[in-house]
């Protein structure tokens, strides 16, 4: 347990956000003896970026509640692949079998990808493996397996006997014509096997039977064991009801629907859970990340790129304040998580809990000299022409054999990570400068300059001589547009590695061959 007075004084939002809740669910957590976190997850299309980051957001919270109180806790993540299809994602193989079965609940929809029973479970299974892998503790619950089994019958009988209140919430908010024809259950038709939108004439409060309006015939059936399941606002007011929910984060495009699933929650009998809406992931364009889209970076994208624990971490700051999250931001976002995993050893303990890394490893992140940026390995990869980590692990031993793979096991990940980023990211985009007769000057300027001195001299001392040439050259008033030159002629980019802490690593013999190579 961490220090009390640091508990309660500390400014780190899962800290902030666990105190809230101890607080407002006092009564409630005392009588139940446990806090039950939610999480949702619409599997409609293939896993969310942004579900891994409610659940990984929602852990830290867990985690800082460890250290607060010792309390039985679980964190349901809740699928409601009960839905039916609305519309077929873009990014799915085989449409035309999901286009066939648009309206059905997406467990009774076969897998297009033909691993598992279903489209809804195929994409469980994907979500379970992954958030698996990243070691979440978590109970997994199926919308479709909790309505057959009756796990809600007694919350459905609930929302059936509040059926009048509940229309009294809901209705207000719908258009004119939407009004005639709302119904908070959905029935599973027998013969389509689709989720019906229709009326309600009648309902039976002691057996469940209710009857509906079925454009030109009535149609009865039981809302119990699954032949009926929630619009899902009423739904998700059920879960909290039925689960005890006392905290679940959601996007800020749901805070109204969480507005009304709270009264709703209230309606059945119990207060609605501590809520937490976060701003929502952005692509390059600036345009929400969309499941059915594709766009924005997939979890496999990431972890091709760069380690589960950078995801975590740029899922740490500033919650509330929207982030693109496409692939250009991995390479910094890998730099950060170095950056703090460096810090973290000499702060205090103060900082520590302010410090992303404390919250991404649960109070115990690795400890490890970190040798150099992301950045400047994925330099390293396009100056040695690696194809494999082996072959990158040679060419940095060349110049450092105290490092090996054993001892620096971040590093180690990271040159299989800088490999694939740079042949799917940086090659293909490489623009390399011809400069001209001026700037090739000032470049052979430097080339003299690195020849004069001695490779034992520190990387800060190694850049004051770089940036003095280009203040010798013209670009005193500019030395952002000298290291741009550089970076455009030698490596293809407009940026690149602070060129002290390169040259010292790679050495300046090499350095010198480099920049002769790419302006003779």
């Amino acid at each position: 347990m961490l220090d009390n007075n640091l508990i309660q004084s500390t400014s780190s939002w899962p800290f902030v956000e666990v105190r809230k809740l101890l607080k407002d669910r006092k009564d409630i957590i005392k009588k139940n003896n446990k806090i039950t976190f939610q999480t949702g997850y619409g599997p409609s299309g293939l896993p969310h970026i942004g579900t891994f980051g409610e659940v990984a957001r929602t852990t830290m919270m867990i985690n800082a509640l460890n250290h607060i109180q010792n309390i039985k806790h679980e964190l349901i993540t809740f699928s409601d692949d009960m839905d039916g299809l609305r519309k077929v994602p873009e990014n799915i193989p085989n449409d035309e079998l999901l286009r066939k079965n648009l309206g059905k609940p997406l467990t009774s929809i076969p897998d297009p990808f033909k691993k598992y029973k279903s489209f809804g479970e195929h994409n469980n299974e994907m979500l379970k493996e992954f958030l698996k892998n990243f070691k979440f503790k978590f109970n997994f619950k199926s919308s479709t397996e909790n309505y057959q089994k009756g796990v809600f019958n007694n919350s459905l009988m609930r929302v059936l006997e509040k059926y009048e209140e509940i229309m009294n919430i809901i209705l207000p908010t719908l258009r004119q014509e939407r009004r005639k024809t709302y119904c908070p259950f959905l029935p599973i038709c027998p013969k389509t096997g689709k989720v019906l939108e229709i009326p309600l004439i009648s309902k039976d409060l002691k057996s469940g039977k209710v009857i509906f309006e079925n454009e030109d015939s009535k149609f009865e059936t039981n809302i119990l064991d699954g032949n009926c399941k929630l619009q899902w606002k009423v739904d998700w007011a059920m879960r909290w009801f039925t689960f005890d929910v006392d905290f679940e984060m959601y996007g800020k495009d749901l805070t109204e629907s969480a507005i009304l699933s709270s009264k709703i929650c209230r309606i059945l009998g119990k207060n609605p859970p501590n809520g937490f809406a976060y701003e929502l992931f952005l692509d390059e364009n600036g345009e929400k990340i969309s499941k059915s889209k594709g766009n924005g970076i997939s979890i496999e994208q990431w972890l091709r790129y760069a380690s589960p624990e950078s995801l975590a971490l740029y899922m740490y700051p500033n919650p509330k304040r929207a982030k693109k999250l496409y692939s250009e931001v991995v390479p910094k976002t890998v730099d950060d998580y170095l950056s703090n995993i460096e810090k973290y050893s000499s702060q205090e303990i103060k900082e520590k809990i302010i410090n992303p890394v404390w919250h991404v490893h649960n109070g115990k992140p690795p400890q490890e000299k970190i040798v150099m940026p992301f950045s400047m390995l994925l330099n390293l990869v396009g100056s040695s022409n690696a194809d494999t980590k082996e072959v990158l692990w040679k060419f940095i031993n060349r110049f450092h054999k105290e490092i090996n793979p054993k001892d620096h096991k971040i590093l180690n990940q990271l040159t299989e990570y800088a490999i694939n980023y740079f042949k799917d990211k940086v090659e293909p985009n490489k623009k390399y400068k011809k400069p001209n007769n001026s700037e090739k000057k000032a470049l052979e300027n430097l080339v003299s300059k690195l020849k004069q001195l001695d490779q034992s001299l520190k990387p800060e001392e190694i850049q004051t001589q770089v940036y003095t040439v280009g203040k010798e050259n013209g670009y005193e008033k500019n030395l952002r547009e000298w290291f741009k030159l550089i970076y455009e002629v030698v490596f293809g980019e407009e940026n690149g590695p602070r060129m002290g802490f390169f040259i010292s690593f790679f050495g300046l013999k090499q350095t010198i061959d480099l920049i002769n190579d790419k302006i003779k």
